[in-house]
């Protein structure tokens, strides 16, 4: 119910051809349009040719006053005859004198001679026999250019995609980033170290070659590292471990390699290494060769980090949310020696990273961030600045000048379970169903003792659901005890409980999937993980997410059948106590239900005070309690 959804990522702008690339197309598509042009042009002179005529039936035309004029060309007449507006026919003067001295009698016409016009032979002659050559070789030239640039291309995949962020791109300081003290005073001694590495060395000490910041998602580590640079003023080389690994073998290792080649030619500096568990996983896990490449950067990375000399100052800088599946040799003093924890942010960062994300934004002077710091234990900084953005997107589409309380909670409510769905048609059954379930979820967390209070109750469909019955815990908590467990565990089979005592057993519907999930990885994480069952107290029986597929299926499981049948009778056992501890409670405050389930149906959502209001009444029964 509470997924937290990521921060859209900017896409990357597009790679615009050079300049000179653009004009050589285009001239090559203007040689290829107009050749086209000019052989149509041609065609269309040569479609409609002149008749033929002998010569001797031109001088019975002109005896016989048919012809208007006639041009000599050389040996060719052109002849126009009385009437027409063009030329219709042509002819050819018999070889060894003019048409004259050959008997016709220009007297009786308009007669013109005119030297031989040769152009349209060579403008043909070039169609038809230079400009063909012309445009093959051109064509030839360009096409061994794109193979030069494909194979520059190729021999590019070795090349690190790594993107260089210098003194002039907006540098990034602690100053900005909220939260996460420990984390920038760990990181102090990185920067001091670029700042006045004679000092460390004068003293025999060394700074850490490589820096791990390990925390969940959204909780800034990228931001951290960029922090780190821009307060040590030092060029910062960033990449993605995903990057490094491409389909052909050695491509990961020879981008490595570059990588660090180009940051000792920039030191001092940082790399910057996202995602490092991409490529840095344990080796040996793989199932044949498949992972061959992968572990060649990673070996690469490795000898890369050990071949730092003393005076580089070449500090690498890794990210990742999955520390337990790197390799141990990453982790060894010499590589990655110092690991920084960037956790999600308390209450008390939480409020000065909204004020942070609400800096820009105009904002009423009665909203309350500390408030909603408050709702969002457990919200990373990315979910942080998502609210804010949601928040003023909503203020925007309904036309506020500026984002007030109504905005925000419209925000915090959508990002954490989805927006509202009232466009989904219910029937009076579903609804009054739906009632039930969630009156049941609310009613069972509102009476028992050590569960977190009830913030909302809607049968609204949200999201994925028909209805949310919404617990917020009213501080920060880091542990969880058992009896804590249990109520969650009870509050979360309120729902099906509720139908069941409502509309009999047989009438319980698959509305409470998702509870019944819930509930059962609870109750196995307290059995497998937490040690908290009754036979198999103090045991854990949690196998290492770090192993791969290959691992579980030689290795198989670590325990025995005997152990795992006893552990599905003790998450049996704590998942029936849970549904009969909020049978009780259903069962002794049904007039609790039916009201509440009632005003649901009114109001189709109730805040904290108004479900309170109506379970005043309710209490706790002797079968509920925990002994």
């Amino acid at each position: 119910m509470n997924k937290k959804p990521r921060l859209p990522q900017k896409p990357a702008p597009k790679k615009l051809p050079p300049k000179s690339a653009l004009i050589k197309n285009l001239i090559f598509w203007a040689l290829i349009v107009g050749f086209v042009g000019l052989l149509l042009g041609g065609g269309q002179i040569n479609q409609a040719p002149l008749e033929e005529v002998p010569f001797s039936t031109v001088k019975s035309q002109v005896d016989n006053d048919e012809v208007a004029k006639i041009v000599e060309e050389g040996q060719q007449l052109t002849i126009t005859k009385k009437d027409e507006e063009k030329p219709s026919e042509v002819s050819r003067i018999p070889s060894g004198a003019s048409a004259a001295e050959q008997g016709l009698d220009i007297s009786k016409i308009d007669y013109e001679s005119r030297e031989p016009d040769h152009t349209g032979e060579i403008i043909m002659t070039v169609l038809t026999v230079v400009l063909p050559i012309v445009l093959i070789g051109f064509f030839i030239i360009w096409m061994m250019r794109g193979m030069a640039n494909q194979n520059n291309q190729s021999m590019g995949f070795g090349r690190s995609k790594a993107k260089l962020y210098g003194k002039d791109k907006g540098e990034t300081k602690f100053a900005d980033i909220a939260g996460n003290a420990e984390a920038k005073e760990d990181l102090f001694e990185v920067v001091d170290f670029l700042k006045n590495p004679k000092k460390y060395q004068s003293m025999g000490a060394k700074i850490p070659k490589g820096v791990l910041l390990v925390g969940p998602p959204g909780t800034g580590k990228t931001m951290i590292a960029k922090a780190v640079a821009g307060e040590a003023n030092v060029p910062f080389f960033s990449i993605s471990g995903s990057e490094f690994v491409e389909m052909f073998v050695g491509v990961g290792a020879s981008r490595v390699r570059d990588l660090f080649e180009k940051a000792k030619k920039n030191s001092p500096c940082i790399i910057f290494i996202d995602e490092i568990d991409a490529v840095g996983r344990r080796r040996g896990s793989g199932m044949g060769g498949g992972h061959d490449e992968r572990e060649q950067t990673l070996n690469q990375i490795l000898v890369e980090m050990d071949g730092f000399e003393q005076g580089q100052n070449v500090i690498v800088l890794a990210a990742t949310n999955r520390a337990d599946v790197l390799d141990p040799a990453l982790l060894r003093p010499g590589r990655f020696d110092r690991k920084v924890n960037i956790s999600l942010p308390e209450r008390k960062d939480r409020e000065a990273i909204l004020k942070v994300h609400f800096k820009n934004k105009p904002i009423d002077a009665d909203v309350n961030l500390d408030a909603l710091a408050a709702k969002t234990a457990g919200s990373s900084g990315a979910d942080l600045a998502n609210i804010a953005n949601e928040a003023a997107i909503i203020a925007a589409r309904v036309g506020h000048k500026k984002v007030n309380n109504t905005d925000l909670t419209q925000a915090f409510e959508k990002v954490a379970i989805g927006p509202e769905r009232k466009s989904r048609a219910l029937t009076d059954a579903d609804k009054k169903l739906a009632a039930y379930h969630e009156a049941g979820h609310a009613l069972v967390g509102h009476v028992l003792p050590d569960s977190d209070p009830v913030h909302k109750v809607t049968i609204i469909p949200r999201g994925g659901t028909g209805g949310v019955t919404w617990f917020i815990p009213p501080e920060d908590r880091t542990y969880t005890s058992i009896v804590q467990y249990k109520d969650i565990l009870a509050r979360a089979l309120g729902g099906r409980i509720a139908e069941e005592v409502m509309f009999g057993r047989e009438r319980v519907t698959t509305g409470a999937s998702s509870d019944l999930r819930a509930a059962t990885d609870i109750a196995r994480s307290m059995i497998m993980e937490e040690g908290m069952g009754t036979k198999l107290r103090d045991k854990a029986f949690h196998d290492s997410e770090g192993g791969l597929m290959f691992d579980r299926m030689t290795q198989g499981r670590l325990y025995s059948d005997k152990t795992a049948e006893e552990i599905d009778h003790e998450i049996e056992k704590i998942l029936d106590e849970a549904a009969e501890r909020a049978r009780a409670v259903i069962s002794s405050n049904r007039d609790g239900l039916e009201s509440l389930a009632g005003e649901l149906l009114k109001k189709e959502t109730l805040d904290e005070r108004e479900v309170a209001k109506v379970l005043k009444n309710t209490k706790l029964p002797v079968k509920a309690k925990l002994y």
